[in-house]
């Protein structure tokens, strides 16, 4: 039992970054070995899921933010607070508009899975803040990492704008070099100060961090399984080609015949069945987190 005791010391004695990585491994060999990951990667994302995965990330994150917010001052967590580099709500509201138009709010739908993440989210920052790096670490350096590839597949599944509208939660605009901040966000997490049970309660909320996420992946595939998204596609879609219309009124005359053949191109692209569109929208979920922490 002592040779025991003293061997899991040993192994808590690492960097809290290696200990996390450690932890979440077996998830990341799953998430890695599906073919989600694969046909993500080729280009095979609709926008309908696109949508609907970043109504559920604006809520994820704005309960991540409200919560770092409260406990920006409190040591167990100031060391890794970086709203500028970091924070997402703003970007993500900036593609919801985008995406839905100006009344977004009403538009999104926000799922029981959802709601459950944000309240494990809530409860943490509130009673448990010494956890809240385990969610934190697990979701801004995997957009920042694995998130910057899954930004140029995007942006060319879904005939993105070149401008970048539709991709703010990609964009990080206060990191200036990835590999530096990563380094430093490594760093100040790996001083802080805690225990061995605590740290054991940090890796833990890391893989609970992951099995939330898995969650909402499934309730979405549901809602849309079942045809019951709150929000109106087909509207939205139209609103989002009026946007890019009107935007190239600024710089020329209104595109013709060729625009509308790739608006086809575009919907004749997507997978009919919805539980394959949606298997290929879950490989961006998966790709992010999996690709992301692989990265770091």
């Amino acid at each position: 039992m002592e040779t025991s005791q003293t061997h899991s010391s040993e192994s808590m004695s690492k960097d809290l970054s290696e200990l996390m990585k450690e932890a979440t491994k077996e998830v990341h060999e799953q998430a890695e070995n599906t073919p989600f990951m694969k046909n993500f990667q080729k280009g095979q994302v609709s926008l309908h899921e696109f949508k609907l995965v970043t109504a559920s990330l604006y809520f994820i994150y704005s309960a991540l933010e409200e919560e770092i917010e409260r406990n920006k001052y409190n040591p167990v967590y100031a060391p890794v607070y970086f709203p500028l580099e970091l924070h997402r709500k703003a970007a993500l509201e900036e593609d919801l508009e985008y995406f839905y138009g100006s009344n977004w709010r009403e538009e999104i739908p926000y799922p029981e899975a959802t709601q459950k993440y944000v309240e494990r989210l809530h409860y943490v920052g509130k009673n448990h803040p010494e956890l809240l790096v385990a969610h934190a670490y697990t979701r801004y350096l995997g957009d920042l990492s694995g998130g910057q590839v899954l930004k140029k597949i995007a942006q060319k599944a879904l005939q993105l704008p070149s401008t970048g509208e539709g991709l703010a939660f990609f964009t990080f605009n206060g990191v200036s070099n990835a590999t530096k901040f990563k380094q430093l966000y490594r760093s100040r997490m790996n001083a802080l100060e805690m225990d061995l049970a605590t740290k054991k309660r940090v890796l833990e909320e890391a893989k609970k961090a992951f099995q939330l996420n898995i969650q909402v992946f499934e309730a979405l595939q549901e809602l849309v399984s079942k045809g019951q998204e709150n929000s109106h596609p087909v509207q939205a879609k139209a609103e989002l080609r009026t946007r890019n219309v009107n935007k190239s009124y600024e710089h020329g005359p209104a595109p013709g015949k060729e625009s509308e053949r790739t608006n086809r191109r575009q919907t004749d692209m997507m997978p009919t069945t919805p539980l394959v569109r949606w298997i290929l929208a879950l490989s961006f979920l998966a790709t992010t987190v999996a690709v992301g922490l692989f990265v770091m």
